[in-house]
């Protein structure tokens, strides 16, 4: 694999993210040699896009799309897969005052109709005026946006055959968005985060300075999808705004052929790159022996770990299998961000591997309070966090109690933040974002963690998000799925997600079920599986239930967390019977 890309270093002076918008950021970034880099699936260089090219590209293709006549501040959904089309399509919106929308481009197996009604709700969220896809998902792209008030439908030729406006054009300014970003989530309740020029460019200098402390010899590599806030803010907007070279490989590819992350890295003397957890896990997994006599990752100085909890055990599957080729532990460089907050919230200190605190799990659970304990005492339950570090410049950080009140360091809360980088609120939905958003600007996180050394440590979801490999799932689109099938009523379903034996976070789905013939309810179970794999693209555990189990609150509603803890207190006196039964065998 020869690297025949932009160049790593060149003339231009390093500037890194000072600057007003991202049209601004890529007019600077054009003055130089740099840009972006395609590889295809065999690791070959199909593409290479310098940033003076983009530029010019972009600007031309915002003049067309100024000339279909659309209003300023409408929206352009983009199907989001790695290609030069979407950069060339997201930066042409930002010089036409058009706010660019990117949307999934992933088809899980046998789930076609279920992207297309995914599309189709994106679409009435985000009410564009323009929608763009690859040839690949074109059709089903005209599919989902059938009888909804699209003006304009097509792929990239369609778009470059209109003709050009012969105004100047006006980029988008500070104060107006610079894209809308949709929680990956949620294919029934789809929720459009608002991101301003200001609130990114801010984000954008926090991570380059405080985060990466991107310096004139880095070189990004990235197979993370454009339609993730780590993909589009970390690895497409992050090298741009500080003037750098990056290479890409496809989502699909890496999933398939993880070592061509590796191959890269080594081949371009990529210096960063990040990844969550599940994606140092699968390369530990699939690297052979013969692998490391020639690659050299010895570059390799900011390995980014974040979008999912951190588990210790899969960065340090990683570093041990790679150690010979060269990877130094301690680039793992620990993060904590979210969409809402364009993207990062905090960083831990650069070059100090990965930090853990072992805290007492029985503390924590029934006191909320982190007390630290030898990993060696075998007598108590241990939790194991990752520490990720402290927040970005002028982005404030609480930890509050269910009253509201800040509450001291070791003493878990709701993580609460506040500064430039948070969105303006969720698209055309203002409640939502008054649950979440004071008038004051402190945004509710939804996720649980407590402060130490002033560092930040996660340890869970207000909200019961289940993630899977990086992708958050709303548990009420499984229990939706549940609630489907014939023999399901409403609120028949709880779902949540477990860790393992092997610390993988698995979904589980307890619903109610009134058959009791076992061959119903085999058949039950394997039904909403395979409806969970089809729709969501991952495996749930299903755990049938007699009626009136699932536990509510004081309010009548359904309680995950209740029905997450009946379900492993069933599950331990399942292992203590088995235990006892295996046993009695054996005497």
């Amino acid at each position: 694999m020869a690297n025949n890309g932009t160049p790593t270093t060149h003339s231009l002076p390093l500037c890194a993210a000072r600057f007003p918008t991202l049209a601004a950021a890529l007019e600077y970034a054009s003055r130089g040699e740099t840009g972006y880099n395609f590889y295809n699936g065999r690791g070959q260089l199909y593409c290479k896009l310098p940033y003076s090219e983009l530029y010019a590209q972009a600007q031309e293709l915002a003049s067309r799309l100024v000339d279909l006549g659309v209003e300023r501040g409408s929206r352009m959904v983009l199907v989001a897969e790695t290609c030069p089309d979407f950069v060339r399509f997201f930066y042409a919106c930002q010089f036409a005052g058009i706010v660019p929308v990117p949307v999934p481009a992933a088809v899980h197996l046998g789930g076609r109709e279920a992207y297309i009604q995914q599309l189709r709700k994106l679409i009435q969220s985000a009410k564009p005026e323009l929608a763009m896809a690859p040839a690949d998902y074109l059709e089903m792209l005209e599919t989902a946006c059938e009888g909804l008030p699209v003006q304009h439908v097509g792929g990239a030729e369609y778009f470059d055959q209109q003709s050009q406006n012969s105004q100047p054009l006006e980029p988008l300014g500070a104060h107006e968005l610079a894209y809308l970003q949709y929680t990956s989530g949620s294919t029934r309740f789809p929720r459009g985060v608002m991101i301003k020029q200001k609130a990114v460019m801010h984000n954008l200098n926090g991570i380059l300075q405080h985060g990466q402390e991107m310096n004139e010899n880095d070189r990004c590599v990235s197979w993370l999808p454009y339609y993730h806030d780590m993909g589009l803010v970390g690895l497409v907007l992050a090298p741009m705004a500080s003037q750098r070279s990056v290479d890409y490989i496809g989502t699909r590819d890496f999933a398939m052929r993880p070592r061509l992350w590796l191959n890269l890295m080594s081949e371009t003397g990529g210096t960063v790159s990040f990844s969550p957890p599940f994606g140092y896990e699968l390369c530990a997994r699939r690297v052979r022996p013969s692998d490391l006599e020639r690659l050299d990752l010895s570059a390799w100085r900011v390995a980014g770990v974040g979008a999912e909890t951190i588990r210790p055990s899969s960065l340090s599957n990683f570093a041990n299998a790679l150690q010979e080729a060269g990877f130094d532990r301690r680039a793992f460089l620990a993060c904590y961000g979210m969409a809402e907050t364009s993207l990062a919230i905090s960083f831990a200190p650069l070059e100090r591997d990965v930090h853990i605190e072992y805290v007492d799990a029985d503390r924590l659970g029934h006191e909320g309070i982190a007390v630290t304990v030898d990993p060696m005492i075998e007598d108590r339950r241990v939790n194991r966090f990752v520490r990720c570090g402290k927040s970005i410049p002028d982005l404030d950080m609480e930890i509050r109690d269910t009253d509201g009140d800040v509450v001291p360091e070791k003493q878990c809360g709701t993580i609460f933040v506040r500064g430039p980088s948070v969105m303006s609120g969720y698209f055309n939905e203002p409640e939502i974002t008054a649950e979440v958003l004071s008038e004051d600007g402190w945004l509710n996180t939804g996720d649980m963690g407590y402060l130490v050394d002033g560092e930040i440590i996660i340890t869970g979801r207000q909200k019961d998000m289940i993630i899977i490999n990086g992708r958050n799932i709303w548990p009420q689109d499984l229990e939706f799925l549940a609630e489907c099938q014939p023999e399901v009523r409403p609120e028949d379903a709880s779902a949540f997600s477990v860790t393992d034996d092997e610390g993988q976070e698995v979904a589980v789905m307890v619903v109610q079920c009134r058959q009791a013939d076992p061959a119903v309810r085999r058949d039950l179970a394997e039904r909403l599986r395979a409806s969970v794999q089809a729709e969501m693209g991952i495996d749930c555990r299903i755990d049938l239930v007699p009626p009136h189990t699932l536990p509510r609150t004081s309010s009548g509603k359904l309680s995950r967390s209740g029905a997450k803890k009946d379900y492993l207190q069933r599950l331990d006196i399942k292992r203590v019977v088995d235990k006892s039964s295996a046993k009695r065998v054996a005497a």
